[in-house]
């Protein structure tokens, strides 16, 4: 299956990527139309989705020292981004030993719409399903997922707790129950087969720094959805051939040799339209 990258995702990983400075400032709207252009995003796209993305309380329309108009990243935006950093650039693998979180919740009939809300929200922070109502994830999980569910209102509902699998059945064959391992290793392999080939062309022949901008930004917004789907189990719990770890090293050595490159070339267009 082709990989989707959709002109609001690909913004947010633009501003991950490039658009967090230390004062807050704005990316110029005329940056951010001509530098999604590059990615083949037309500009009433780039514009619908920033109105959308502003609608969220993600962005915040101001003006860029030299008058033009931009966005700059809401304090909702840039703790979503610095939570996602942890994730996406984390290199460390758990150990069994380290144990379990498990969220057990209850919601009222009458405020049923903040069931779907919890049940969602916790498959996209990487829990698997215990149980009805019980659902489980590594403990390295519960700092993010405390912030989350307080961010969201959603605490009231949920009581968290931490703990050791005891039986009956061995970890591995439970895990294989709690999450969908055959799902998440065909989203690591599609990954592998639209970025793999990426990282060997610029081992081969480096390109400039439009090449890597471009790259560089598609493989980040398809892998910053990958620790997320993944919860990035023990190594003890996963098959043999399991495409996850491979996955994660392309990924990083794309981010060495592609980021600060593709910087380079979207410097200018923020010095053009921002001064």
């Amino acid at each position: 299956m082709a990989e989707q990258h959709t002109p609001r995702s690909l913004i947010v990983s633009l501003y991950g990527a490039y658009g967090r400075t230390s004062d807050g400032s704005p990316m110029p709207v005329a940056a951010l139309v001509r530098l999604l252009a590059v990615l083949g995003v037309d500009a009433p796209s780039v514009r619908s989705s920033v109105s959308r993305l502003k609608r969220r309380g993600l962005l915040l329309p101001r003006r860029t020292a030299g008058g033009a108009a931009g966005y700059a990243l809401s304090e909702d935006a840039r703790r979503l981004l610095d939570d996602g950093d942890r994730r996406i650039y984390a290199r460390s693998e758990p150990k069994l030993s380290e144990g379990w979180v498990l969220a057990v919740f209850s919601v009222p009939e009458a405020e049923r719409h903040k069931r779907h809300l919890l049940r969602s929200r916790l498959a996209r922070l990487g829990f698997g399903t215990a149980a009805p109502g019980v659902w489980i994830a590594p403990a390295r999980l519960y700092e993010e997922t405390r912030n989350t569910l307080e961010r969201l209102d959603l605490s009231p509902y949920v009581d968290l707790f931490r703990g050791d699998h005891l039986g009956y059945a061995a970890t591995a064959e439970a895990a294989a129950r709690w999450w969908d391992l055959p799902a998440i290793a065909a989203l690591h392999e599609e990954f592998l087969t639209a970025h793999e080939p990426v990282l060997r062309a610029w081992r081969e022949r480096p390109g400039d720094p439009g090449d890597a901008y471009r790259d560089y930004l598609l493989a980040l917004d398809s892998w910053r959805r990958l620790p997320y789907a993944d919860p990035v189990l023990p190594a003890e719990l996963l098959p043999g051939d399991w495409p996850g770890r491979r996955s994660a090293e392309v990924f990083a050595a794309l981010h060495e040799l592609l980021r600060d490159r593709g910087a380079e070339f979207v410097r200018p267009f923020l010095a053009e339209h921002g001064e």
